[in-house]
C-alpha cells in the first residue's frame, strides 16, 4: 500500500504531467498555423447586386459607449438600400434614453436603423439576437457588442465571402483601442492575438471547427436557422451556434487582417467575470455538444481538435491542484534526501510554460513589426494565467455540476488609447469572496519561495515565483477594486440624466 508521501508525489506528478500534456496542444496550435499556410482565406468572387444585411447591436446598460457603437455603424460604407440596423437594447438604465434618440437622429438622415427594446430580458444576449432576427430583413447578420468600433469597410471586407454558398460566418479579428492603458490590458491583447491569430488561425486553415466569437462577424441567417437558432442554455451561446452550424455541414471563414477595435477590460474585476463566463460556457458547450460531435461521421481530427478546444478549460482546476501540492511535494522530497528529484520538475514545468511561452511569441511576430517590445510583459502573462486558476476553476467546476448562474456582462468605460479614468463610473464588478483566497495562496507562495531560497532550491525559483506574482497580482487588485474609496459605490450620472433604475450585468 503506498504511502501518504508517495501518494503526494503520485498526484503532484501526475497534474504535472496532464498539464504538461495540455500545454502541448499549444505546439499543435502553431504547427498546424504553418503546416497549412497555403489554406489561407481566399475571396470567391464578388456578388453583382450587393446582399442585404442586417446589422445587429445587443446592449444592456452600456451608458458609455452605446452612443460611440451606434454613430460607427451608420459610418458603415455599403448601400443604404441594403443596409438594416437592429439596436436590440434590454437596458434598465439611462442606456434606453441615450439609444432611443441617438437611434431617431440616425433615422432622421436617412439611415434605416431601428430601435427594439425588451422588457423581458429571457436569454439574455441570445434572447435578444433571437428576437432581433424575427424582424430583420438582412440574408446576412453583421453583430457587434458595445464596447466595438467597426471600421466603415468592414462589410465590404467580408460580406463578398458569402459568394461561397457553403460559408455560415465570417469572423473577423478583434483590434485593441486601449492596449497601453494598463499592465492589464497590454496583456489581455497578448493572450486576445494569440486565440485570433493562431487558434482560429490553426483551426480554420486545417479545416477544424472554430468558433464565432459573439461580435465583428457575419453570419449567413440561413446558417443560424438551420443549426437551431440562438440558444441560451450555455453562457457562450456563441460557441454553441458555431458548433451546431459547423456540425450540419456550414463553413467558417476567418479574416485575420480584417480587424474591429474594441475596449479592453481595464478593471480585474470586470476581467474575471468575462474570463469565468468564456471558462463556465465552454465546459457548457462541451457537455451538450461532444457526445453528438464524437458521434458524427467527422473526420478523426476534427473531432479531436474539438475535444482540446471545448475541453481547455479543465486546465485551470488542474493548476489549482498543482498550486496546493507543488509545496508538500518539494518539503517531502527534501527531507527524504531527494535533493536531486527536484530537478524532475524543471523538464515538466518548461514542457508546460515554453509551449505556452512560444505559442505567444509567435502570434505577435505575425502581427506586429515591434513584436519584442509587446513580449516585455509576457513573465506578467503568465502570472496571470496562474492567478486567474481559482476564478476559472470556480466557474469551471459550476459547469461540470450543472450549476445556473446569470450572464454577467463586461462593463465599458469608453477607455481608449492610455488615458481615461473609470474609477468615477458606474457599472463597478465584485470579486466576491475570491480573491482573499488568491491573496492567501500568494502568502503561501511568498512562503514557498523563502523556503526554497533557505534550502537552495534554485531551480524551482521561477516557477514557484510566477505563482506567487499572479496570486498577489490578482487578489490584491481585485481587492482594492473591492474595498477602495470608491469600492462598489454608485456614483453620478452625467449631467442631464437620471439614476439607473438598476445597474446590472450581461
Amino acid at each position: 500500500m503506498l504511502s501518504t508521501d508517495a501518494l503526494l508525489l503520485t498526484a503532484y506528478f501526475a497534474v504535472l504531467i496532464a498539464l504538461s500534456i495540455l500545454g502541448l496542444h499549444r505546439y499543435l496550435m502553431v504547427f498546424l498555423y504553418y503546416r497549412h499556410q497555403r489554406n489561407r482565406s481566399v475571396l470567391p468572387g464578388r456578388f453583382e447586386e450587393p446582399p442585404i444585411v442586417t446589422v445587429q447591436l445587443p446592449v444592456y446598460n452600456e451608458l458609455y459607449v452605446v452612443e460611440r457603437l451606434i454613430d460607427a455603424v451608420c459610418k458603415l460604407d455599403y448601400p443604404g438600400d441594403r443596409l438594416e440596423i437592429q439596436v436590440l437594447d434590454d437596458s434598465t438604465d439611462d442606456t434606453a434614453e441615450l439609444a432611443s434618440k441617438r437611434v431617431a437622429y440616425h433615422r432622421e438622415r436617412g439611415i434605416d436603423i431601428h430601435y427594439l427594446h425588451r422588457e423581458d430580458r429571457t436569454g439574455f444576449k441570445a434572447g435578444a439576437l433571437a428576437a432581433g432576427l424575427e424582424t430583420a430583413r438582412g440574408e446576412l447578420i453583421a453583430i457587434f457588442d458595445a464596447d466595438f468600433v467597426p471600421q466603415p469597410d468592414f462589410l465590404k471586407a467580408t460580406v463578398d465571402h458569402f459568394v461561397d454558398d457553403g460559408v455560415g460566418m465570417v469572423q473577423a479579428r478583434w483590434g485593441h483601442l486601449n492596449r497601453d492603458y494598463s499592465l492589464l490590458t497590454r496583456v489581455q491583447t497578448i493572450l486576445l492575438d494569440a486565440h485570433f491569430v493562431l487558434e482560429h488561425g490553426g483551426r480554420n486553415r486545417s479545416r477544424c471547427f472554430f468558433n464565432f466569437n459573439g461580435t465583428a462577424g457575419v453570419w449567413r441567417r440561413q446558417a443560424i436557422e438551420q443549426a437551431g437558432g440562438w440558444q441560451h442554455d450555455t453562457l457562450t451561446e456563441d460557441m454553441d451556434l458555431s458548433y451546431r452550424a459547423q456540425l450540419a455541414g456550414w463553413r467558417f471563414v476567418f479574416l485575420p487582417d480584417v480587424v474591429a477595435p474594441a475596449e479592453i477590460p481595464v478593471s480585474m474585476n470586470a476581467f474575471k467575470s468575462q474570463q469565468a463566463r468564456w471558462s463556465k460556457g465552454s465546459i457548457q458547450t462541451a457537455r451538450k455538444l461532444l457526445p453528438r460531435i464524437l458521434a458524427s461521421p467527422l473526420p478523426f481530427r476534427v473531432k479531436f481538435e474539438a475535444v482540446f478546444h471545448l475541453s481547455a478549460n479543465f486546465a485551470y482546476p488542474l493548476m489549482v491542484l498543482l498550486a496546493v501540492l507543488i509545496f508538500p511535494s518539494m518539503l517531502v522530497r527534501y527531507n527524504m534526501g531527494w535533493h536531486e528529484m527536484l530537478l524532475f520538475d524543471v523538464p515538466l514545468f518548461l514542457a508546460a510554460t515554453m509551449s505556452v511561452t512560444s505559442f505567444y511569441v509567435v502570434s505577435q511576430r505575425e502581427i506586429y513589426p515591434d513584436w519584442k517590445r509587446r513580449l516585455k510583459v509576457l513573465p506578467m502573462l503568465l502570472s496571470l494565467g496562474i492567478g486567474m486558476c481559482l476564478n476559472n476553476a470556480k466557474a469551471v467546476i459550476e459547469a461540470v455540476v450543472g450549476k445556473q448562474t446569470g450572464f454577467v456582462r463586461t462593463p465599458k468605460y469608453r477607455i481608449e488609447g492610455a488615458g481615461g479614468a473609470w474609477g468615477e463610473k458606474r457599472y463597478r464588478g465584485h470579486g466576491g469572496y475570491l480573491p482573499m483566497a488568491e491573496v492567501v495562496f500568494g502568502v503561501y507562495f511568498t512562503a514557498t519561495v523563502v523556503y526554497a531560497l533557505v534550502h537552495q532550491i534554485f531551480g524551482s525559483l521561477p516557477f514557484l515565483i510566477l505563482f506567487q506574482v499572479g496570486f498577489l497580482y490578482t487578489g490584491l487588485l481585485s481587492l482594492r477594486e473591492n474595498y477602495g474609496e470608491r469600492g462598489g459605490r454608485e456614483h453620478p450620472a452625467p449631467s442631464g440624466l437620471a439614476r439607473p433604475a438598476q445597474s446590472g450585468a450581461r
